[in-house]
């Protein structure tokens, strides 16, 4: 079981990505507020953050960028996401393990978690 961080502004698909973790044996907090990224890993222990690329006027790859420079959060593993097209590099260049891009189904999101969770543990 791995605790999982959601950052997305779209509370729909928080809920709906924080029910499907959960069915799969994890915990998830989710969270509209990027600025407060740090803060959550921090508090909850986070082993794994789901990070969309524009959230309430915040670019993703700022905040990812951010946690990747940060000692204190830098080895907590970041999957962005996004509906935009051509934005799986720049999600990668600013640290980013990987890349969803929206929509996305069931399988891809619980196959990327688990790959990147095993890649993180070993």
């Amino acid at each position: 079981m791995a605790r999982i961080l959601i950052v997305d502004d779209d509370q729909t698909i928080g809920f709906m990505l924080r029910d499907i973790l959960e069915f799969n044996d994890h915990k998830v907090i989710v969270s509209q507020e990027p600025k407060k990224t740090k803060e959550n890993i921090l508090k909850n222990e986070i082993d794994l953050v789901l990070l969309d690329k524009l959230i309430s006027g915040v670019d993703g790859t700022d905040v990812c960028a951010g946690l990747k420079q940060d000692k204190e959060v830098s080895e907590v593993p970041v999957i962005m996401m996004s509906a935009l097209h051509n934005v799986g590099d720049s999600c990668k260049a600013a640290g980013a393990i990987e890349f969803i891009s929206k929509p996305f189904d069931m399988e891809t999101l619980l196959k990327t978690t688990e790959q990147v969770l095993k890649k993180e543990n070993k």
